[in-house]
């Protein structure tokens, strides 16, 4: 395969090591030339990542979307969501016609409050069946420092998403495979909201106990909403019987909600001792995908009216401005 990089942040840089520790060649879009005459002149990512170096003969670097695309049978998209339709928005229609699209994007589109995969669909009429996900428990510093992680790749075709993942397996990296292609998208979109809210509690001073209920009852409230979309979008029981007990379900909710690397709850961290959204924003200078998701989900969920209460909420902190406390005393009365 000809693997083409969208994104140039920790996890496409942690994207980029996995796959040319195993040898594969990649083209890389930059947008910054400066950043491309460093990587190819000291062999790393000078903002991201900066311990990981590379074997240079095996990336082809270019400030040129047009160009990777072009050059890539098979496209890896990893950028915030919140500026993704603003990167792809210069392509042609027929720009992936003929190709392989991975996302390892954890959020919905806020212009167009679509997942990845909608918006290629409606703009660049990208099939279902081209299209697959990486997600998973999966942080890019432990990736750098070669510490065992999971991924899950999703697809339409098991077997193609075996075949995908296959480039990825390494010694510090495991893969599995499942066919819940959007399941796993939501379940990462909800997942960065619970961590935002866990950062919310730790800076409010909950102990672990209040942490330990507050995630279960997250847990309980990702499949009462992923459950309740594909009813409504599919009428079938399918997803009954998908596990999320799984990696690329619980697992991921309970890394992102516990983690020190987790950036979501570093930003709901601040919310919790009283920062602003803005402020928190310029202190992290970094994206938390959970604080556009609120927003995203609240809206979905307009439409669909499943029961959850603890997104709601945090919605309402983080963009109808009620006080955190306020907000974590509701919750506190709905927890089991």
């Amino acid at each position: 395969m000809k693997f083409g990089i969208i994104g140039g942040g920790s996890w496409a840089t942690a994207i980029a090591k996995i796959l040319t520790d195993n040898g594969n060649s990649i083209h890389w879009f930059f947008r910054n030339e400066k950043i491309i005459a460093h990587v190819k002149n000291r062999k790393h990512n000078p903002h991201y990542l900066s311990q990981v170096y590379f074997n240079t003969d095996l990336l082809s670097l270019s400030s040129s979307i047009e160009e990777v695309v072009k050059k890539a049978d098979t496209l890896i998209v990893v950028t915030p969501s919140a500026y993704t339709e603003a990167i792809l928005e210069s392509l042609p229609k027929d720009a992936f016609k003929g190709k392989k699209i991975i996302s390892a994007i954890k959020g919905i589109l806020p212009g167009s409050n679509q997942l990845l995969n909608e918006y290629l669909a409606t703009q660049f009429n990208v099939e279902l069946k081209d299209y697959y996900t990486i997600l998973g428990p999966c942080h890019a510093e432990e990736v750098a420092a070669e510490k065992l992680s999971y991924l899950t790749f999703s697809g339409t075709d098991e077997n193609e998403a075996k075949h995908i993942s296959s480039f990825f397996k390494t010694d510090y990296i495991n893969v599995i495979t499942n066919t819940d292609v959007v399941g796993v998208q939501y379940a990462a979109i909800l997942k960065n909201i619970y961590a935002l809210g866990a950062g919310i509690a730790h800076g409010l001073e909950y102990g672990d106990n209040f942490l330990s209920v507050y995630i279960a009852n997250c847990a309980h409230e990702m499949g009462v909403f992923i459950k309740q979309l594909m009813w409504d979008e599919n009428d079938t029981e399918e997803q009954n019987i998908v596990n999320y007990a799984t990696s690329v379900y619980l697992g991921d909710l309970l890394v992102t909600c516990y983690s020190l690397y987790s950036r979501n709850r570093t930003f709901g961290n601040m919310i919790g001792k009283g920062y602003s959204v803005k402020t928190a924003q310029l202190e992290m200078n970094m994206v938390a995908e959970g604080y556009y998701a609120s927003k995203c989900i609240y809206k979905t969920n307009l439409q669909i009216q499943a029961q959850i209460p603890i997104t709601t909420t945090i919605y309402q902190i983080l963009w109808e401005h009620i006080p955190a406390e306020e907000g974590f005393k509701q919750i506190e009365s709905l927890l089991v």
